[in-house]
């Protein structure tokens, strides 16, 4: 679709979750994109919610309503009609069960054009009423995502993979890991960013490095992420293997672009994966990666390009994997460099393309739908 065809549509997103996790910060990244392109965002959130503040703090207008429990569906359900049929909207995207069995029945009880149900998560999904049997279509984050969804009888034709923009600008902060750790400029940092959870990993990649550690005194892991209580479990492993010098747990941080700005080397053991951004976010910044090849990680970067993917629970391959860039500082420059070239020229992951994919897929819907 080109410009030339272009047209403002009027879209209004509903959302469930009270948290501002992933799936709420895409969301709040596309409706501030296609905002600025000139279309008319709307949100429908429960009166808690962390996104409906933020929305709100962006000058977006957001209808609060409570979705919890049978008395507040039915009050729901009329209300979310009424702000439907007033709002005139074109588009009604759902990402959630609990919203789209919400809003999802309301927009059809309002005659909403075009209903689109997005799918976040990794897992095949238990039920389809909230695929098929509610909205007229679906986007996923990643092909992974959508295959899962077709290989549950979904129909291929209905389904689109619109992936995450990640946005970054280079830091200029050079040192904020080494500075405040007290690293040399010659120790060599092994990187991992993600919320402390038991799938992402952490243990399995600590014990990875535990080999390289023997060898190399100035071989260092940082973590950073947040999670009391898997944060407790993690620094409770780290003394066991006597390893406080060699892995730094950085908790919560805020300043993601910075520390990546001082990692060599990006590793993630993840388990379960729907888009993983991250991967992105450091090939962004010129990082080699090594990750496990689970869910949609293979799209975020390029095997023996940008990075290296070995099987899940294989800990010898990713120890292997982790000592051929930490062993070949010129390795690592050339996967960067490649890792920062594949992110700004596959458009995957940009703000652009998913402005200029969600349009495509609203356009070519609501024109289907209505012939």
């Amino acid at each position: 679709m080109t410009d030339n065809n272009f047209y403002p549509l009027r879209i209004v997103h509903s959302e469930a979750a009270t948290s501002f996790g992933g799936q709420e910060r895409r969301i709040f990244k596309e409706m501030v994109a296609m905002r600025n392109k000139g279309h008319h965002m709307e949100a429908i959130c429960q009166p808690d919610a962390q996104l409906a503040n933020r929305l709100q703090q962006e000058g977006f207008k957001v209808h609060l309503v409570s979705m919890d429990g049978a008395i507040n569906y039915l009050k729901g359900l009329w209300k979310i009609r009424r702000i439907l049929v007033n709002g005139q909207f074109h588009v009604l995207n759902t990402h959630s069960r609990r919203d789209t069995m919400l809003a999802g029945v309301a927009a059809r009880m309002a005659k909403t054009p075009l209903i689109v149900r997005t799918r976040h998560l990794a897992r095949k999904p238990n039920s389809l009423i909230s695929y098929t049997g509610i909205p007229h279509k679906v986007t996923t984050s990643s092909e992974h995502v959508r295959k899962l969804l077709i290989e549950k009888n979904v129909n291929p034709n209905d389904v689109a993979t619109i992936y995450s923009p990640v946005d970054i600008t280079p830091s200029k902060n050079k040192g904020v890991v080494r500075n405040q750790l007290g690293l040399a400029d010659d120790d060599v940092i092994v990187g991992c960013v993600a919320v402390l959870r038991r799938p992402k990993g952490h243990k399995e990649l600590i014990d990875a490095m535990v080999p390289l550690f023997a060898h190399n005194n100035k071989l260092h892991l940082v973590v950073v992420g947040g999670g009391e209580k898997i944060f407790d479990e993690i620094k409770s492993y780290v003394q066991k293997l006597n390893l406080e010098k060699k892995v730094h747990l950085m908790g919560a941080r805020d300043d993601v672009p910075d520390l990546l700005a001082d990692f060599d080397i990006f590793a993630l053991a993840t388990r379960e994966e729907a888009s993983g951004t991250v991967f992105v976010e450091a090939g962004a910044a010129g990082l080699p990666i090594v990750a496990t090849n689970v869910g949609g990680v293979s799209e975020t970067f390029v095997d023996g390009e940008t990075g290296f993917l070995v099987d899940l629970d294989n800990i010898e391959a990713l120890t292997l994997a982790l000592k051929k860039l930490i062993d070949n500082p010129e390795l690592r420059d050339q996967m960067g460099a490649a890792g920062l070239n594949f992110y700004n020229t596959s458009g995957r992951f940009t703000t652009h393309g998913l402005v200029q994919k969600t349009q495509e897929c609203y356009y070519r819907w609501l024109k289907e739908l209505s012939s």
